[in-house]
């Protein structure tokens, strides 16, 4: 038993950090009430863990490599902590959006270290055992996270999605205090700093436009001034990296079409296949009345189907070439997302039954490979940098659909409201629809406009929905098509540590780590 302590230490850092991606959105309506939050908050809430957790973990992996993953990891564990005791304390959007941040600085600490801390505390046998309990952790924090975070709002608070983590912190702590090792791995390898600043100003300012635009329209001045600031961002970025001896991400892999085509999949894939189930839960309790573990239960056909998928697919599609399982992943998650837009006023959750099952398929089928591929399509000494480049973008695609999903959803509410006529301000009323609080906006109106107003904010809602399932649907699907264009099986890939600068490389043992 004591040989697995390690291991223990690393999954109750993995379940709790991927457990909260998820946590937060069947708990968004009752945070948004008790905090007085605005959408803009509301969507913060959950991307700004998402989007520092993204940012942060290839630069925080090559951190690990010169000071220790053991060390890395048990500060990820503190802050982590200390973050979410801030979120639970937390009486102001402002308060909470920060902790959640400071909260996806020690996610990005532990995720960072999870597969090279596996990799030095076991060999052999036991290390495949190590990495497939490891695996199975990542599955059932996805799945546990709407549930548990149901059950904790209903019976408790919204606070307690974050205090329960204190605990399992604590233990974390004490076990990996006492049984884990990772020395630094001797590498020379520098932290890109200008890199790691560059691409998360310019991923935050391009968050922050499409925030905009979903309050003040795409072509407000203040839009195109963000999105005018991230272009200059990512291209002040691609040309500190282009000449860099240690990049955080060797622009020459992208050129890649195996490798650029595994990352826009990537992208899309979280984009088109989670994003959407924050906005779904807070249609589910806001306007169907479900209670918010109700509203975690619509979530598992999804989630549960995945799991099924991808046990089968890792039995099954091993040997076949990546970009079939990944390609059709893709094109299942598009056609399940289209087979959502059924939607009307007086539908209830099960319309969104076939869809989702669907999208479950695909998700099992891609997840797996995505990591593996991702190394495969690199060459041997940019095997940890493929593998963190993987999991960034799959964070940020996640990062990116969510106010892109809210700003579909918010316009269409907005110009149907504008078009009922029944609500002085169209644009508050939006917010306020789209923010979980509709019961509010309804109660605000004269009693003889309630009835019709109820109605109209259904449909309305309704509505956005479908034209965000079109949008995600759409893009899964070109993404599909994409990746069974470019991606090929590589089995050698050329070295470029061989023949140029820029080769730096993280450790052999750095394993491909799945992302929800």
């Amino acid at each position: 038993m004591r040989k697995w302590m390690p291991l223990l230490a690393v999954c109750l850092g993995t379940f709790m950090l991927l457990i909260d991606v998820t946590i937060v959105s069947v708990a968004l309506p009752q945070m948004t009430d008790s905090l007085d939050a605005s959408f803009s908050a509301l969507q913060w809430v959950v991307d700004i863990y998402v989007l520092v957790l993204a940012a942060l973990l290839m630069s925080i992996g090559s951190l690990s490599d010169l000071v220790g993953a053991r060390r890395v990891y048990l500060i990820g564990l503190a802050v982590f902590a200390a973050a979410s005791l801030a979120c639970g304390l937390a009486d102001g959007s402002a308060l909470l959006i920060a902790a959640r941040g400071v909260q996806g600085l020690g996610a990005a600490a532990m995720f960072a270290t999870n597969a090279a801390l596996l990799a030095g505390n076991y060999q052999g046998k036991d290390r495949g055992i190590a990495f497939g309990l490891w695996g199975a952790v990542n599955g059932a924090a996805a799945a546990a996270g709407p549930i548990l975070g149901g059950l904790l709002t209903e019976h408790a608070s919204w606070r307690w999605i974050f205090f329960v983590n204190l605990p399992v912190a604590a233990v974390a702590l004490v076990i990996g205090r006492r049984h884990l090792k990772g020395e630094p791995s001797g590498a020379t390898r520098r932290i890109d700093l200008p890199g790691t600043i560059g691409f998360t100003l310019a991923a935050t300012l391009l968050i922050f436009a499409l925030i905009h635009a979903g309050e003040d329209g795409w072509g407000s001045s203040t839009t195109l001034a963000l999105f005018a600031g991230s272009a200059v961002a990512l291209i002040a970025f691609l040309l500190v990296e282009r000449g860099k001896r240690d990049p955080m991400l060797d622009l020459g892999l992208l050129g890649s079409p195996s490798f650029g085509g595994l990352m826009a999949g990537a992208v899309v894939f979280s984009a088109a296949a989670f994003a959407n189930l924050v906005f779904v839960s807070v249609w589910a309790q806001s306007l169907l009345g479900l209670s918010p573990v109700e509203a975690g239960l619509i979530l598992m056909p999804l989630s549960g189907m995945s799991f099924v998928a991808a046990g089968l697919a890792g039995r099954f599609l091993s040997s076949v070439a990546p970009q079939w399982p990944i390609g059709i992943g893709l094109l299942l998650i598009g056609a399940g997302t289209l087979l959502e837009m059924r939607l009307t006023a007086t539908s209830g959750w099960t319309a969104l039954l076939p869809g989702m099952l669907l999208s479950g398929v695909g998700v099992g089928i891609a997840s797996p490979i995505l990591a593996s591929a991702a190394l495969a399509a690199a060459p041997a000494s940019r095997a940890g940098m493929a593998s963190g480049a993987a999991n960034t973008f799959r964070q940020l695609g996640f990062a990116v659909g969510i106010p892109v999903v809210g700003a579909i959803l918010s316009g269409v509410v907005g110009r149907k409201a504008a078009d009922s006529g029944v609500f002085p301000d169209s644009d508050a009323a939006a917010e306020l629809a789209t923010g979980g609080q509709s019961a509010r906006l309804i109660a605000e109106l004269p009693a003889g406009a309630r009835e019709t107003g109820e109605r109209v904010i259904e449909q309305a809602y309704a509505a956005g929905l479908d034209r965000a399932f079109l949008v995600s649907g759409l893009a899964a699907v070109l993404a599909g098509v994409l990746v069974l264009l470019l991606v090929r099986r590589s089995p050698e890939q050329p070295d470029p540590a061989e023949s140029g600068p820029g080769t730096a490389a993280r450790p052999a043992t750095e394993s491909p780590a799945p992302a929800v």
